[in-house]
């Protein structure tokens, strides 16, 4: 029995010798690659599919095949076609020449007077009247590289590209065909019908035709001058959303803020945080934390510490309140023209600031049309020594300057004359004129004081 043991015992050992060999080699296979991994491609060499004529090279043999007429070359998902060509099988490259055209899927097409193609890096380069088109998009440059693989298209000497009713020229530029997005830089003009755009560096989606600004840019319209330093602009739908020293100037409001937006379509724009809103014909500014305009008919409302400042060379009035709004009004002049002005209206806490006037009110109003300020519910106003109170209130302007006030209903004015004597004026309806913003009372004996006293 012991001898049979001592038989058997080399036996096993052979046959484990042999399973755990057969378990290393299957592992040493599966790691050297001899099953694909699972989404790998295999790699493939550059094909000659079609010419009238080719031959090897007289000197490089078959180093070099020469092609003539109808030339058709196929390289994984790319068809390449030109007149003639050179053709190095070992290198995987070819040169092409006249009518080249580079075909990737159903949209892209390049076309161009010559081609190197490198098969082993997938990259390749047209020169000579180059003309990429990726559906309507269509880049016109004088040469440009296009990597395959990645589908990514490179011009560094000048590009064109049209797109429905827009035109941009740059000096350089980067397309990603799979994200139909260009990448600009370096003097960016695009032209349109409504307008033209400058930039130093621009980003472009071809599919949603939306340009996004990545520095300074400007849009200058017939009626319409936009900077920023940052933002993008929907040429499609005429939608904007600017920031970075965001201006937006329609030659009679100059409006900026921190972040500006804009819908053309509509006429409807907003703006946000530190926005002004200046009246270049009136010399008025209004600044908020928020506002919103309308361009037709036009009217835009301001809030959120909304103060409004009218200049003039003698003095600036300053207004205070939570909400202010501008609108515009039109009415019928004669059977043929009408008359257009403006109504500023201000509500709640209202202050009034100059240098000889205060005043503070619930809400007021301010016509353009006959320079009246309007002020309502329990308005007071200072003015040196002098306190008027009513329960409304109007102040008659011209050239920017206070000519009369007239009180509405409880009338009371109260005027110091010295720290233990005041005059008083009471009544129904009182009426008061001024000088450079200064009330003149009864008291003054040249004629400048009038107030006069309906019962």
């Amino acid at each position: 029995m012991d001898e049979i043991k001592e038989l058997k015992r080399p036996f096993i050992n052979l046959f484990f010798k042999a399973f755990l060999l057969l378990i290393l080699s299957c592992i040493a296979l599966q790691a050297s690659g001899q099953e694909p991994a699972k989404g790998k491609k295999e790699k493939r060499k550059v094909e000659l599919i079609h010419a009238d004529t080719y031959k090897p090279d007289d000197v490089l043999g078959r180093e070099l095949v020469k092609s003539l007429g109808n030339v058709a070359f196929k390289h994984n998902e790319i068809i390449m076609t030109c007149d003639s060509s050179w053709f190095y099988p070992g290198k995987d490259q070819i040169k092409a020449f006249s009518r080249v055209h580079v075909e990737q899927g159903d949209t892209l097409d390049i076309y161009g007077d010559y081609l190197f193609y490198d098969g082993s890096s997938e990259m390749a380069f047209l020169e000579g009247n180059v003309l990429l088109i990726d559906k309507e998009t269509r880049l016109y440059t004088s040469s440009v590289d296009y990597d395959v693989k990645n589908k990514v298209a490179r011009y560094t000497n000048n590009g064109r590209i049209t797109d429905g009713d827009n035109t941009l020229t740059s000096k350089l530029g980067t397309y990603h065909t799979d994200q139909k997005m260009f990448n600009f830089k370096d003097s960016i003009v695009i032209v349109n019908k409504d307008y033209v755009m400058r930039a130093d560096t621009m980003d472009y989606n071809t599919e949603t035709e939306t340009v996004f600004f990545r520095g300074p840019a400007e849009v200058k319209g017939d009626s319409l001058y936009v900077y920023c330093e940052a933002g993008w602009h929907d040429t499609k739908n005429d939608i904007s959303r600017i920031w970075k020293n965001a201006v937006i100037d329609n030659l009679q409001q100059i409006i900026k803020g921190d972040s500006l937006y804009y819908e053309g379509k509509d006429g409807m724009g907003e703006a946000f945080f530190n926005v002004s809103i200046t009246d270049t014909t009136n010399d008025v500014t209004v600044t908020g934390e928020y506002a919103r305009y309308f361009k037709d008919p036009e009217r835009f409302m301001v809030t959120r510490k909304a103060t409004f400042i009218q200049s003039s060379k003698e003095d600036s009035l300053f207004m205070h309140s939570d909400t202010i709004s501008v609108i515009t009004v039109t009415i019928p002049e004669t059977d043929t023209t009408t008359l257009s002005y403006r109504i500023m209206r201000s509500w709640h806490n209202c202050r009034v600031f100059s240098t000889d006037l205060q005043a503070k009110c619930d809400s007021l109003s301010y016509s353009f049309r006959d320079s009246v300020i309007r002020l309502y519910y329990e308005p007071v106003i200072w003015s040196e020594n002098n306190q008027l109170t009513s329960d409304s209130m109007a102040i008659f302007t011209r050239n920017r300057s206070a000519e009369r006030m007239e009180l509405y209903n409880k009338a009371f004015v109260t005027s110091m004359v010295d720290s233990a004597r005041y005059d008083q004026i009471k009544g129904r309806n009182l009426t008061g004129y001024f000088r450079e913003w200064r009330i003149y009372l009864p008291s003054d004996r040249q004629g400048n004081a009038c107030w006069s006293n309906s019962q």
